[in-house]
C-alpha cells in the first residue's frame, strides 16, 4: 500500500508552542492534524522555550526564506546567581556566585543600557551553528568547546517586566541572529553574579504576534483546523516572492 501524501493546503498557522517539545515536533503535529502535504516553519525555538512558532503549509512555505531576516521579540526570565553550560535551566551549573543575596534595581538599571543597540555576541556552543558539517551542540555534548567568532546583532529595546533580587523578567526586541541565552549570560556577568534563562517565550516574529496564536492543544481539538489558517491574501505582500504576488493578484 502506497504512502499517503496528504492534501494540498496553503496557509500560515500562528502556533503557541508548548514547552518540552521541539519546533519540528510541534510542526509535524499540526501538519498531521491538517493532513497537509507540505510544511515548514520560519525559525526554531528550543524545546524548553514557548511561544510563537510560525508554521507554513503549501505555497506559504515560500515565505520561510524572507522570514529568516525579520526582527523578533521575547519575554525572558533570568535566574540570577548561577550560570549553566547551555545558558538555560536545562544545563549544568558551571559558575555560581558565592553567598549571593541578590541585586538591586539600581544595579540592573545601570547594566541594561550596555546591551541596547548594536552589540557583539559569541554564539553559544549549544546552538545549531555548524562546524565541519556538525552542529555545535554535538561537540558541546561531548564536552568539546570550540572557538567561535563574535557576531554583531542589534537589541532595539529591553524593558523590565518584573524584578526581584534573584530573578528578573525582561521583554527583549531584537534583530535576527540574537541569542537570548547569550544575552542572559552576558547580563549576569556584567552584574557580577552570573545568570541563566529559567524561561523564554517568543512574543513576535516579524509582523506576526503571539496574541494572534493558538495553542497546540486547542488547534488539535478543532473540528475545522483550516479555519484558523492565514491565507496568502492575509499575508503582508513584502513577504511573498514576486511570482507568487503576481499570481495572487490575477
Amino acid at each position: 500500500m502506497g504512502r499517503r501524501k496528504g492534501l494540498d493546503i496553503d496557509g500560515v498557522l500562528l502556533l503557541d508552542k508548548p514547552d518540552g517539545m521541539s519546533s519540528n515536533h510541534a510542526l509535524q503535529k499540526a501538519r498531521r492534524k491538517l493532513d497537509a502535504r507540505k510544511a515548514g516553519h520560519t525559525g526554531t525555538l528550543d524545546p524548553f522555550a514557548t511561544g510563537l512558532l510560525v508554521c507554513c503549509f503549501g505555497k506559504t512555505t515560500k515565505i520561510c526564506g524572507a522570514m529568516l531576516n525579520v526582527d523578533k521579540s521575547y519575554r525572558a526570565t533570568l535566574t540570577l546567581g548561577r550560570e549553566t553550560d547551555s545558558g538555560d535551566l536545562t544545563g549544568e551549573v558551571v559558575q555560581q556566585a558565592l553567598e549571593f543575596k541578590g541585586i538591586t534595581e539600581e544595579q540592573l538599571a545601570t547594566v541594561l543600557p550596555r546591551f541596547v543597540g548594536e552589540i557583539e555576541q559569541i554564539p553559544p556552543m549549544y546552538s545549531a551553528l555548524k562546524r565541519d558539517g556538525k552542529p555545535l551542540y554535538e561537540y558541546a555534548r561531548q564536552g568539546i568547546e570550540l572557538e567561535r567568532e563574535a557576531r554583531r546583532v542589534t537589541i532595539y529595546d529591553i524593558l523590565v517586566v518584573s524584578f526581584t533580587p534573584t530573578e528578573v523578567v525582561l521583554d527583549v526586541f531584537c534583530s535576527k541572529g540574537t541569542y537570548i541565552r547569550t544575552l542572559a549570560q552576558d547580563i549576569g556577568r556584567a552584574l557580577g553574579c552570573f545568570a541563566h534563562l529559567r524561561a523564554l517565550r517568543r512574543t513576535s516574529v516579524g509582523p506576526f504576534k503571539l496574541t494572534e496564536a493558538i495553542s497546540l492543544a486547542d488547534f488539535q481539538a478543532l473540528e475545522s483546523p483550516q479555519s484558523v489558517l492565514l491565507s496568502l491574501n492575509d499575508l503582508p505582500p513584502d513577504l511573498l516572492p514576486e511570482k507568487l504576488r503576481q499570481k495572487e493578484t490575477l
